[in-house]
């Protein structure tokens, strides 16, 4: 007797699509990435995407700099300074120059999850962002106007440049944090010679329409990428002393004087004006 046949799809096909990817899910407990997937839906170059991608699997203190990661993709140079370039645009990556103590500067690079992110002003390089915002237990961190304690340490000229920002572009509305964050690198320009109003103009030129990022780091990016002018020429120190006079016998009493051509010496002049005045 034949065996009954059924043309019924079988039970691992069941509600499968017909066309396009499908998915086979393996739950990892280990050795794996979250990743959002705005970023990973990102439209535009798949290089960005996987630079992204890369970055974030990497333990904090990793090396991003173009050339580690040459050494990692095939990709040149050009190609991973672009991924870069639009990461920082969008909000995922920040550089950020610090001063040490011992007064040089570093740069460290922070790498957010979601853009718009903030990591605290003197934290580790990429700190880990809690899922609710932590409460503020210490009546320290904040002054009794409200105020965070680290906008009081900037410099009020260079947070004074970018309050007024907002006027020109509305669009420009800081936090007291972002304004502390950016204040040292618009003192270094105040620094430099460069004029609050030349500042604001560079600040606020050509603004793309829309913001794919927070305003702060749009204007971190150009604060950092921007070369700040040339000091100006110290003048040559001369080790040239002056030339001295030649030495020459006084006319009247015969003593050697330095003097440009031949002439009496003081004590002479002396004694023919009293002479003439008797």
């Amino acid at each position: 007797m034949a065996e009954p046949q059924s043309n019924a799809p079988s039970r691992a096909d069941a509600g499968a699509p017909t066309s396009g990817v499908i998915h086979i899910r393996t739950r990892l407990t280990a050795d794996f990435t979250v990743i959002s997937n705005a970023l990973a839906q990102r439209r535009g170059s798949a290089v960005t995407i996987g630079v992204a991608a890369y970055i974030s699997s990497l333990p904090d203190g990793s090396s991003v700099t173009i050339t580690a990661l040459c050494e990692h993709f095939s990709e040149g140079e050009i190609l991973i300074s672009r991924a870069l370039r639009e990461l920082e645009a969008a909000g995922y990556l920040e550089r950020r120059r610090e001063r040490m103590p011992s007064g040089h500067i570093r740069t460290r690079t922070y790498f957010y999850d979601v853009p718009g992110g903030t990591p605290p002003p003197d934290g580790p390089p990429n700190p880990p962002r809690p899922r609710k915002p932590p409460a503020v237990t210490e009546p320290s961190a904040q002054n009794q106007a409200g105020t965070p304690a680290p906008l009081s340490d900037a410099d009020p000229q260079a947070v004074a440049v970018l309050a007024a920002l907002r006027r020109v572009d509305p669009r420009l509305v800081l936090s007291e944090r972002e304004a502390a964050r950016l204040a040292p690198a618009v003192s270094e320009w105040l620094a430099a010679g460069v004029g609050a109003h030349r500042i604001t103009d560079m600040l606020t030129a050509g603004l793309p329409d829309r913001f794919l990022a927070r305003p702060a780091g749009i204007l971190a990016f150009r604060l950092r990428e921007t070369p700040l002018p040339a000091p100006p020429p110290t003048p040559p120190i001369s080790d040239r002393r002056p030339a001295l006079l030649p030495f020459r016998n006084c006319d009247g009493c015969e003593r050697a004087i330095r003097a440009p051509q031949p002439q009496l010496c003081r004590e002479c002049r002396s004694s023919d004006r009293l002479r003439a005045a008797c």
